[in-house]
This record gives C-alpha cells, structure tokens and sequence, in this order.
C-alpha cells in the first residue's frame, strides 16, 4: 500500500481537482482530505457518510453562577479578555472564541465558579464514493488543531487500506507549509506539488519543496494550466532540473474543467479532454515511480 499527498504552496492551484481525477483512475483506493480547514473534495466524489465521530481538541470553560461571588479575580487573570462581566445579569459571559483554555481563571477562582470539559472542535467521517472508501472532516467554526485532525483522517484511512488490502491511499493536503501540511506528508510514499505558472505560483512551490525535502520525503512537481505563460512553466521546469526535484507533467487550460466540476465530477470522467489525457499521462508516471520504488 503506498501513501501519496498531493500539495501546493498555495491555493487555486487545481490540486484537489487533480485528487479527484487520481481518485477516478487508481485502483483500489482510499481517499483522505487532510485539508480540513477548508475541505472540498466532497464537492466531487460526492460521498454518502456511513460514520460520523467527535473530533475532541483543548477544553471549554462553562460558568456556574451559583458558586459566583463576583469578586473580579477571573477578570483580572484572563489575557484574551474572555470574560465578560455582565451588570445586568449579574453574570459572567464566556466568550467561546476568545477563551483558550487556560484554566487560569479556574485556579483563582474561590467560588470554584468555573468548570472545564473537554471540547468538541469538529467531526471526523468515513464514507463510500464511487471510486472507494473516502475519510474526511470538518473544523468547527474558529477552532485550531487542524495538524491533529489531519492525523486522525489519515490514521483511519490507513486502517482502512490495509484492512481492505488496498493499493493506494490519495491524499488530498492542505496549501501552505504550516503544521495540516508537515501532518499531511508524514510518512508518506511520495508527495505530488501541484503549481502554476505565475511569480507567486513559483515562490510558494520553492517553500512548499523545502518543508518536504527537509522532512526527506520524495516528491516531484505538477505544473497546471502550464499553456498560460509558457516562459514561467519552462522557468519552472529548469529550476526543478536543478534542484533534481522530478517533474511529473503540465496540464494545459481547459474549459472542460469547469464543466466538469459543475457536473460534479472530475475531469477524466467528463469525456476525452486535453487535461484529461494529460492528467491520465501524470498518473501513468506517478504510479511508475512509486510501483519502481518499492524495487
């Protein structure tokens, strides 16, 4: 069973679009979105959720008025002003999105007004799509701990690979370099870095390149709608000959894309296509280079 994420350093990129056509041609295959502060690949592989269980990340503070003796402590002690002293009431207002946790406030308090319970900061699923099992999740509004949560997707889509003897697990990561995307590569077979050719587009695949090499993880690069500034892509395509980094393809601009998507599907399911066939010629090469490297 081999492993392999699909990055870019930035977003726009085309790289779950590309997860999705990957998902229509690999055989026997897990799907992981690890890009759970935005995930969209649900957009295409239209799953039907057969598991659901609670993501659990830091504490929630609750507010016991009845052990309150309004003694501004709390008030004092909590640096992101979570605590709201509330004249009306009287009462103590928590803000959800400002508290962190902390449990300052629950040391200082004499009352021992205060309660902290683990708390629920998303969801995390296991569905069926027509091209196989599918493990994905969801942040819930201003949460944190993403890189967990991408840990906990791609740890259940490895259980599921190997209990159903899978070839692949497709990874659909997150943009960036950040905590989500080091969780993303971790152990991974091979990374796909996914560009276009703009100035910014070249920048961030040369960050996106170090944090994958610094971690000695295998990767080659993608260049989308490469038709659209060729100067840039053969600008590209150099620096990855000199940075011996494998570059894996181009995928022309096309219109059949968008139609596609809006149909719900992925490109190499839409009929014959020029970023069809380039992105059947991609997976060709990628599925080489991982099948060669276990030679």
């Amino acid at each position: 069973m081999k492993q392999i994420a699909v990055l870019s350093g930035k977003g726009g990129t085309g790289k779950t679009s590309l997860v999705a056509a990957f998902a229509a041609l690999a055989e026997r295959s897990v799907f992981a979105d690890c890009d759970v502060d935005a995930a969209d690949l649900h957009l295409l592989l239209q799953p039907e959720i057969e598991e659901k269980e609670p993501f659990e990340s830091g504490r929630s503070l609750t507010w016991n008025k009845d052990g309150c003796i309004f003694c501004g402590r709390c008030l004092k002690v909590c640096r992101f002003d979570a605590i709201k002293f509330d004249r009306s009431g009287p009462k103590q207002v928590i803000s959800p999105f400002a508290c962190e946790g902390c449990g300052c406030c629950v040391d200082v308090c004499p009352g021992e007004a205060f309660t902290l319970t683990p708390k629920q900061a998303g969801e995390l699923y296991v569905s069926t799509t027509r091209f196989g099992p599918f493990v994905h999740a969801q942040l819930g509004v201003a949460e944190e701990a993403s890189g967990q949560l991408v840990t906990k997707v791609r740890k259940r889509a490895r259980e599921i690979a190997e209990q159903q003897g899978m070839s692949y697990v497709l990874i659909d990561g997150c943009p960036g370099t950040g905590c989500p995307v080091i969780a993303s590569i971790t152990g991974t077979d091979l990374v796909v870095l996914v560009t276009e050719p703009t100035v910014s587009g070249l920048h961030d695949l040369r960050r996106v390149a170090q944090v994958v090499r610094h971690f000695r993880r295998p990767c080659g690069v993608v260049v989308n709608k490469a038709d659209l500034n060729r100067d840039m892509t053969a600008r590209i395509k150099d620096e990855c000959r000199d940075e011996a980094i494998p570059f894996f393809g181009e995928i022309p601009f096309d219109d059949q894309v968008v139609a596609a998507q809006l149909a719900g599907r992925s490109i190499v399911e839409q009929g014959p296509s020029p970023a069809g066939e380039a992105i059947r010629a991609i997976w060709a090469t990628i599925s080489k280079t991982v099948s060669d490297s276990a030679t």
